[in-house]
């Protein structure tokens, strides 16, 4: 595979559909930035075989996606279909979801024998001795649930929750319920006269 292109294709039925896209700006786009299509395409053209150069015939682009407009299609492609990542996007992709899910061990788990925070670089030097694998397209939360059970055998943790209610003064709610957001999940809100 090519650093200049790489592949996203779509499986409709017994039918594939494949298109040549330029790798990050592909990448952005599945992420779901405003990039146009055109600037991700490499071609305009639909196959059904990159690798052989064989095209995919106009009968089964009307059939499936109802145009044989390549541009259409390969909208349709990007948003539903699976993009090739090159080796370096995913490795950039899997360094960033491990360092999310570090982050919410750190910010929610504790040593039980101390009370204290696992400091992050624990955390991270745990993970490598217990070699697990992150998937690049599962979200950090989802996956930190399961590491915390891989985890556990290597490294003494707990989870903590706690229930906190706080009275804030009118001139700072808007910024203080933003942090409260970010600090974990609002259960119940009451606004007051005072």
């Amino acid at each position: 595979m090519s650093d200049k292109f790489t592949t996203a294709r779509l499986s409709k039925g017994q039918d594939r559909f494949e298109i040549l896209v330029k790798p990050q700006p592909a990448l952005d786009y599945k992420l779901g930035k405003p990039i146009p299509i055109s600037q991700v395409l490499m071609i305009e053209e639909v196959y059904s075989d990159s690798g052989k150069g064989t095209r995919a015939s106009e009968e089964k682009l009307e059939k499936h996606f109802g145009t044989t407009d390549p541009v259409k299609v390969a909208e349709e492609i990007m948003k539903s279909g699976e993009l090739q990542l090159t080796t370096e996007q995913r490795r950039q992709l899997i360094d960033e979801k491990r360092r999310q899910i570090i982050s919410i061990i750190s910010r929610n788990a504790i040593d039980p024998r101390s009370g204290a925070p696992h400091p992050p670089l624990r955390i991270e030097q745990a993970l490598e001795q217990i070699r697990i694998s992150i998937d690049p397209y599962k979200s950090a939360e989802e996956q930190a649930k399961q590491v915390i059970e891989d985890l556990r055998p290597v490294l003494p943790i707990k989870m903590e929750q706690m229930r906190i209610a706080v009275k804030v003064f009118p001139e700072h709610a808007a910024r203080a319920y933003n942090a409260f957001k970010s600090f974990g999940t609002v259960t119940r809100e009451e606004w007051q006269t005072d």
